[in-house]
């Protein structure tokens, strides 16, 4: 039996554009991904999150199965487009859904762990440019100032944005996210922006004088020379720069690394967009730190790759339903890196879990394989614990299978199977099997 500190905070998480739908009630805004999968060919079967799985009406009912579920806190995100529709207009009546979702929370003793930004920029900041304009970082804080205040008293545990690199290197340079533009100019351009919007944003509630907690989640994934040839070796440091690095260094060293901003600068010319005093804002002292954690990364070298030169190596065995390699010893990995090179803050696990091709079959979901990716991710974070880790807590992803980007509804990450046509839920095996988990704050 392995047994997790007392207090551990045990949880699962969502984001406001993959759950809630409700897409053209009480004033709510079109958001960059309404626009992105109305594109041809950008998501499967063109399908969009305009009605999700209705979190925003059947709200209730979810927070009842989180309250079955047993977890402590429930991570979610804000949708900007409610809040701020159009340019220069704030709308009222999308504050009132978070209060009702929050309110529900209280009434069952679950403590709200709030992301700002999970991606789902309106659509008139955009049309100015989104997060290639500078100017977003300061319309950030506004929406930011106003969460503030009008939940700063609700809500302790705040996240600024969600994988800033999925932002913004899926999203403009890739072209598989939200906006859709393959331009690798504009993706370190987004990225330097979403980090100052979050060092701003961390200034403005420390300012606030708020009683509560402020961080930043990423997304890491540890980088594995396919070979011990040196060409391999060199490709995944380049890898973990551009993957880690290009995120860890500024938030907790105030710099940039050095050979990143040495390859960029070869490739793209003068990083000109980072101006003078930025970095001692993104580095501004944050509470905690949020990992978003799925597998590994195999890297080769590859001169094909006119920017990185190096490739993923796709896996094939032990692999979920993304196709994304399954290994556990990899977080404890992860989680060890950050201790000894980055900080001793406490540290969260903000999302981890897995997609697999669950059935319903006889009103149940035999999810085994989720069971034991679940089982065996909570066994390394307890060995990181057991050696004088600061890890706090664990929000699995997800809640509830949901609408998975451009893959559309055609992956489950749920723990509750969610069918997309009736939008009945059924909690799956696995939740059954967590809820024990968190019933004796031990896995055996």
């Amino acid at each position: 039996m392995k047994t997790f500190p007392q207090g551990f905070i045990w949880g699962a998480a969502t984001a406001s554009y993959q759950i809630e739908g409700g897409a053209y009630e009480d004033g709510r805004g079109e958001s960059i991904w309404d626009r992105f999968a109305r594109q041809p060919g950008k998501v499967y079967k063109g399908q969009n999150g305009e009605i999700a799985c209705d979190h925003f009406h059947r709200y209730p009912e979810d927070v009842g199965l989180m309250a079955n579920l047993g977890i402590k806190s429930y991570r979610f995100s804000f949708s900007w487009p409610r809040l701020f529709p159009e340019e220069g207009k704030f709308n009222p009546e999308g504050l009132s859904f978070y209060h009702r979702l929050l309110d529900e929370l209280a009434a069952k003793g679950i403590a709200p762990a709030a992301t700002i930004y999970h991606w789902d920029l309106p659509t008139w900041l955009q049309d100015k440019g989104g997060w290639t304009n500078r100017e977003t970082t300061d319309h950030f804080v506004t929406f930011a100032k106003v969460l503030f205040e009008e939940f700063g008293n609700r809500i302790y545990s705040w996240i600024t944005h969600n994988e800033p690199w999925c932002a913004a290197f899926l999203g403009y340079a890739f072209g598989v996210h939200a906006p859709g533009h393959s331009d690798w100019n504009e993706a370190l351009i987004a990225s330097h922006h979403l980090l100052l919007s979050h060092g701003k944003t961390v200034e403005l509630y420390r300012s606030m004088g708020l009683e509560g907690e402020i961080g930043i989640t990423l997304n890491l994934s540890p980088t594995i020379p396919a070979t011990d040839a040196e060409k391999d070796i060199a490709a995944a440091k380049r890898s973990d720069g551009f993957s880690n690095r290009w995120f860890l260094d500024p938030v907790f060293k105030g710099k940039y690394p050095a050979d990143m901003m040495t390859l960029f600068e070869n490739r793209f010319g003068p990083l000109s967009f980072i101006k003078e005093g930025d970095l001692e804002t993104i580095s501004e002292k944050i509470d905690f730190l949020g990992i978003n954690y799925y597998s590994h990364n195999i890297i080769e070298d590859d001169e094909k790759d006119d920017v990185l030169k190096s490739s993923v190596i796709n896996e094939t065995e032990n692999v979920t339903d993304m196709g994304w390699g399954i290994h556990p010893a990899s977080l404890y990995d992860l989680l060890t890196r950050i201790k000894e090179e980055y900080t001793d803050i406490p540290l969260y696990i903000t999302e981890n879990g897995a997609a697999f091709p669950d059935q319903l079959e006889d009103g149940r979901i035999e999810d085994l394989k989720r069971i034991h990716y679940l089982h065996d991710h909570f066994a390394a974070a307890h060995q990181f614990i057991q050696e004088g880790g600061n890890l706090k807590g664990y929000y699995v992803w997800s809640l509830m299978d949901n609408y998975e980007w451009s893959y559309g509804y055609s992956k489950r990450f749920g723990i509750i199977y969610v069918d997309f046509e009736t939008l009945e839920r059924t909690p799956k095996e696995s939740y059954k099997w967590y809820q024990k988990v968190i019933q004796k704050n031990a896995i055996d």
